[in-house]
């Protein structure tokens, strides 16, 4: 399949991409209490037990040496898969709770999930859920690291696609436009090192509350003519899930 960019504008170029972060990436995300109607996240009891049970399990896994970071996620809006992503044969991202591990380097995430902290982690997660999907991957594309030494809102946007490369393609077009709308200024973007259901994951993370974020978007004509127009004609689709610090 052939990249082709809609709706070209100087207003908004090709991302200025970063080397990337050298490190390996653990990202388990799980649907535990998701939201069936529109995306706003309720509490749940499930949830909040199993948040309760998870930090202490991941503090446990950043004893690690290889370990740089484990963090653990609570959704905040989960919106249902639109566009080329709501075709059903694929796995719709409705998840409510995430973590992400972070080692050292690519090569350390194999010891880390054979160790003892981790699989508890896995396992706890697991048992909770009535869906989850595990990611292990290293970062390919950066605007920056996502810094997450304290609060903010955080992404992690599910990709799925015809073509991979042509996804890749149009990712570094359509975060330069984040970039200037949003004031985007930070994305790791996790390529898989196995199956996955997903082409790669986004992630990424705004000083900002998630509904001032979403009408920066949707108050743009540009988002339909040049985001929403663009993912289509290449067939690419993408599941967005806004989180907060557990």
């Amino acid at each position: 399949m052939q990249f082709e960019l809609l709706n070209p504008s100087p207003k908004y170029p090709r991302a200025r991409l970063v080397d990337p972060p050298p490190y390996g990436y653990l990202h388990l995300a799980a649907a535990v209490a998701p939201p069936g109607g529109p995306p706003l996240v309720r509490a749940d009891p499930a949830r909040s037990a199993l948040l309760d049970r998870l930090k202490p399990l991941a503090a446990a896994l950043r004893t690690q040496p290889a370990v740089r970071r484990a963090t653990v996620y609570r959704a905040l809006m989960v919106p249902p898969p639109g566009g080329y992503a709501a075709q059903t044969r694929f796995h719709p991202a409705r998840f409510d709770v995430a973590v992400l591990v972070e080692t050292e380097t690519p090569d350390d995430l194999d010891p880390v999930i054979d160790g003892e902290a981790y699989q508890s982690l896995a396992a706890t997660l697991t048992e909770a859920a009535t869906d989850t999907h595990v990611l292990r991957a290293r970062c390919t594309r950066s605007l920056g690291d996502v810094d997450k030494s304290r609060p903010g809102l955080f992404l992690f946007n599910h990709f799925v696609a015809e073509d991979r490369d042509v996804a890749l393609e149009l990712w570094d077009h359509l975060a330069g436009w984040y970039a200037r709308v949003t004031g985007l200024d930070n994305s790791t973007l996790l390529d898989p090192m196995g199956p996955s259901d997903y082409v790669f994951v986004n992630h990424a993370r705004w000083d900002t509350g998630a509904l001032r974020l979403l009408l920066r978007q949707l108050t743009r004509p540009s988002f339909r003519s040049y985001v929403l127009q663009n993912m289509l004609a290449n067939r690419t689709g993408a599941m967005p899930v806004l989180y907060r610090m557990a």
